[in-house]
């Protein structure tokens, strides 16, 4: 999965693709406009491949979330974050049963399905992304031990 590099920047709309580290922070583009921005170190930011979703056993990766979300959906898109709260989380529980809904708000679910969506039209997520990079690790931690 291609969100190693994708990030949220607080008070800014969509996701941005990160291009470039500076001394006084880094250079990102966004997603929905390819417009590039700088960004400062005292800003807000989130790198996707850190976030996680509260579940009863403790939590998972956004990555997993997302892969869950494309095959239910055979790798199309999303249902839109723009519903109703409830079809949200009907929708959400079908896709990650396992999700805490004491702690994840309807408001984190908009959030991922519509990160999930500009993901998907962009090419970056899929359903079958995730057992490749599982099967590269395995095979490179095979080959450490040797």
């Amino acid at each position: 999965m291609g969100i190693e590099k994708i990030l949220a920047i607080s008070g800014k709309p969509g996701l941005f693709e990160l291009k470039l580290q500076t001394r006084t922070g880094f250079v990102a583009e966004s997603l929905i406009d390819g417009k590039k921005i700088t960004v400062g170190l005292r800003s807000n930011v989130s790198l996707l491949s850190e976030i996680s979703v509260y579940t009863y056993d403790g939590e998972i990766r956004l990555s997993e979330v997302l892969r869950a979300i494309a095959e239910k959906e055979d790798n199309g898109p999303a249902l839109s974050h723009k519903e109703d709260n409830a079809k949200l989380e009907s929708y959400f529980r079908e896709a990650v049963p396992e999700f805490d809904e004491d702690r994840v708000y309807a408001s984190d679910i908009k959030k991922i399905l519509n990160w999930y969506n500009m993901l998907q039209a962009k090419g970056l997520v899929s359903k079958e992304a995730e057992a490749t990079a599982t099967a590269e690790a395995t095979t490179e931690e095979v080959k450490a031990e040797e």
